[in-house]
């Protein structure tokens, strides 16, 4: 499987000729979305949804599909019906050639004065990936590669940390990492390289890795 790191928490996975997109959102390049067989989104925030973007890839791919929860599908499957797909904690599916399990139901707490919404993770491949989305979700199966919410208005350091520990990944790649500058990077890579008991692992955004 050939992961490529996209801006923010979009990751493209591919694997036999198709291609899995996650999370394109709107701190996404503009065509992050575009080539996707089968696009998942993991909550409605604009980072990782954004409407116009996946319009335009299921539009560009007629055979696309999209899968995601309930807040999300409901602006889209009017316009692309039989081509969206909800789906929901403890859901499994295959989408273009990929077996998706559904982990999570809500966001993390941002502030107690701030309802929260709902949230999925998917765990790819029998655990050869999970993406989280806007939750510290451990799912109950290993995982090999973790793709980690590293910085967020939600989150601090050690909870990052202790996630981490929790999951066990062989390894854990940075996303949700538009937020961190250049010069934080060095301490969020020392600390949870050193702490988080996996190997810790940072791609620029449009760089690939196998997995």
């Amino acid at each position: 499987m050939r992961f490529t790191k996209k801006s923010h928490s979009c990751v493209r996975l591919e694997k036999d000729g198709r291609t899995l997109v996650i999370d394109p959102g709107a701190f996404s390049e503009e065509d992050a979305a575009l080539g996707a067989d089968a696009l998942l989104v993991t909550h409605e925030h604009p980072d990782h949804f954004d409407e116009r973007r996946l319009r335009a890839a299921l539009e560009a791919n007629p055979a696309a599909g999209l899968w995601t929860l309930a807040a999300v599908a409901e602006q889209l499957s009017a316009v692309f019906p039989g081509r969206v797909h909800t789906v929901g904690h403890g859901d499994t599916f295959t989408a273009a050639g990929f077996d998706v399990q559904v982990h999570g139901e809500l966001h993390a707490v941002i502030h107690p004065d701030i309802p929260r919404i709902t949230n999925v993770g998917y765990l790819v491949d029998g655990g050869r990936v999970f993406h989280p989305g806007d939750a510290l979700t451990v799912p109950d199966h290993p995982v090999d590669t973790l793709m980690l919410p590293v910085m967020a208005p939600w989150s601090k350091i050690s909870e990052v940390i202790d996630y981490v520990r929790e999951v066990r990944p062989q390894r854990a790649y940075d996303i949700h990492d538009a937020l961190l500058t250049d010069l934080a990077r060095p301490v969020y890579d020392s600390q949870i390289g050193e702490l988080g008991g996996s190997e810790h692992l940072r791609l620029a955004p449009g760089d690939s890795a196998r997995l």
